[in-house]
């Protein structure tokens, strides 16, 4: 069974066609590098929209997404409203996720402090902000993934069929704690 995983693009530009989006593919060809197990992608471009934005994140995860990563709208800007819309459909916020993507970004950039990424659980859905850069995209997720799976594992726990992600270790070595 393939897992589902949601890559939501969140952007004015690219939702109206003026701008080609980035962000959707580089995660698609990120998760594409790392994971070795069976999956497929739902993928949405939406603007920078609260009530939108919000309404795709149920929608991937009434859909079935153990996943759910987004791109775009975690700056400082009027317009950047993609961590307000994930806390208000998640019910447990993981600030950890946030927390070591801005030092991963600190490394790189100082303006890494305005970044406002989360994360969160939706339903049975981690749901992962980041950046909307190629490149940051993919520094974000080498440090956070390695707890992606573990925490779906979780998310699931009890339900039968749950989704499980393995990544390539040649790659990407995810944790899990030895039973």
């Amino acid at each position: 069974m393939s897992a589902l995983i949601g890559i939501l693009t969140v952007s004015d530009r690219a939702s109206r066609g003026e701008y080609a989006d980035e962000g959707g593919p580089a995660i698609r060809t990120y998760l594409a590098e790392v994971l070795a197990s069976a999956w497929e992608a739902h993928e949405r471009i939406v603007p920078d929209d609260l009530d939108t934005i919000a309404s795709t994140i149920l929608e991937l995860s009434a859909a079935g997404c153990c996943l759910v990563v987004t791109t775009g709208g975690t700056g400082p800007a009027p317009r950047d409203v993609t961590p307000e819309a994930t806390e208000r459909v998640c019910t447990k916020l993981l600030p950890g996720f946030g927390e070591l993507m801005r030092k991963v970004s600190l490394e790189k950039v100082p303006t890494a402090i305005l970044s406002r990424q989360t994360a969160g659980i939706c339903g049975r859905t981690l749901v992962v902000n980041l950046p909307g850069r190629p490149k940051s995209i993919r520094e974000c997720l080498d440090g956070v993934f390695p707890a992606i799976p573990y925490c779906i594992d979780l998310i699931h726990t009890g339900v039968a069929d749950a989704p499980r992600l393995d990544t390539r270790p040649e790659r990407l070595v995810a944790f899990r704690p030895k039973s």
